[in-house]
């Protein structure tokens, strides 16, 4: 276990800096049989001199909403080997991406310029490309996740970094960091930052639990149909992996569905709340997924009613119900099982069950002003 203290301000210029660094003189390196020991034998980036540049080919991108973890801030970047062919996107599934493609998620923390050592909660920039070398002194990297494409299917592998920041290292039985998280008013909450062992990684990235193969989670076209600054442009990103010869899409992305941003205000209340819940709950709430035999499909495209838990009784909650009767009470969040799930951080009932050890409660504000304008009464249970 390795302790980390870090504090963070509100340095959204620094995390679009992050995600738009200038070309490194480093390429990218294919692992089809073993994992290498360190992250920089991958070549995805270059972090000498206390800057991190993408390497030639990495492209950067985010989603419409990100999963929450912590408050963490998140890279995100794609690599697909030179010369492959083009792949067909479809509106719901992840696309088959060719073998050699590596697909990365850097975890971190911006500081807050001090020596105190704490971390802070801050919003995550969308959307945005600066190419700003990051500075590393400013930033407390926890994890880089990878995803690569091999014969045999997608493969998770994962590096938790070092004090120095200068490479992360090779993890298969996970890790747990003690951070220090400030908000804007100075309020302090000690937690364990929880790196994912592989067969966790394993086994969120397998929404369907019959056939239990990993794929991406985020690289789809729901998520990914939003603007991105590439290269001082800001493109629509489905149309910038298609002009990149890495996507085939059929007809104009206008078709293609598109979650929104959940903290979007100019968005619906009941589209930010179902693009949280979709991002955040459906790899596993979903009519094939792992949590089936809950019987709650929480994907954007589920209907609305009681699949979606609208005055549905529970069926395998256990004692992750809090004592309440229906997944969602409409017009009574405090009667929601749902709502009751995000707050809490009891194991065992806490929702999603892995990846967060403290509530989002940004994201269950938003549940809870969702539930409380729906309409409708449950019959008694």
């Amino acid at each position: 276990m390795r302790p980390v203290h870090a504090c963070l301000a509100l340095f959204g210029w620094l995390a679009a800096s992050l995600t738009a660094c200038a070309p490194a003189s480093t390429s990218v390196s294919t692992h089809l049989e073993s994992d290498p020991q360190l992250l920089s034998e991958w070549g995805l980036f270059d972090v000498s001199g206390g800057t991190l540049e993408l390497s030639e080919g990495v492209i950067p991108y985010d989603l419409s909403s990100p999963l929450f973890t912590d408050y963490a801030h998140k890279l995100r970047t794609l690599w697909v080997p030179e010369g492959a062919s083009a792949v067909d996107l479809n509106a719901g599934s992840a696309p088959d991406l060719p073998v050699g493609t590596v697909i990365s998620k850097t975890f971190y923390y911006p500081k807050a310029g001090d020596t105190s050592g704490r971390v802070s909660k801050a919003p995550d920039p969308l959307g945005q490309l600066n190419p700003v070398l990051a500075d590393l002194s400013q930033v407390q990297i926890m994890e880089t996740r990878l995803l690569v494409r091999r014969e045999q299917g997608w493969a998770p592998v994962s590096y938790v970094w070092n004090d120095a920041q200068t490479d992360a290292v090779l993890t298969r039985i996970g890790d747990a960091q003690a951070l220090t998280l400030v908000d804007g008013q100075g309020e302090e909450t000690d937690f364990a930052y929880i790196v994912p062992d592989i067969n966790q990684c394993s086994g969120c990235h397998a929404p369907n639990n019959t056939t239990r193969e990993i794929e991406p989670l985020g690289v789809r076209a729901r998520h990914l149909n939003k603007s991105y600054t590439h290269d001082g442009t800001a493109t629509n990103q489905l149309e910038y992996l298609r002009d990149k010869g890495i996507l085939t899409v059929p007809g104009s992305v206008t078709a293609m569905p598109a979650n929104v941003n959940w903290e979007d205000p100019g968005q619906s209340l009941e589209a930010r709340a179902r693009s949280y819940l979709d991002i955040n709950c459906s790899h596993c709430h979903n009519p094939v997924g792992p949590a089936d035999t809950s019987g709650l499909d929480l994907t954007m495209d589920a209907d609305f009613g009681p699949a979606l838990g609208v005055c549905k009784l529970p069926i395998a909650a256990g004692s992750g119900t809090g004592g309440r009767a229906f997944s969602i009470v409409p017009g009574e969040p405090d009667a929601s099982i749902l709502l009751y799930r995000l707050e809490t951080t009891k194991p065992g009932a806490m929702m999603p069950e892995l990846g967060r050890a403290l509530s989002h409660a940004e994201g269950a504000a938003l549940i809870r002003a969702w539930i409380a304008e729906i309409d409708g009464t449950c019959a008694p249970a």
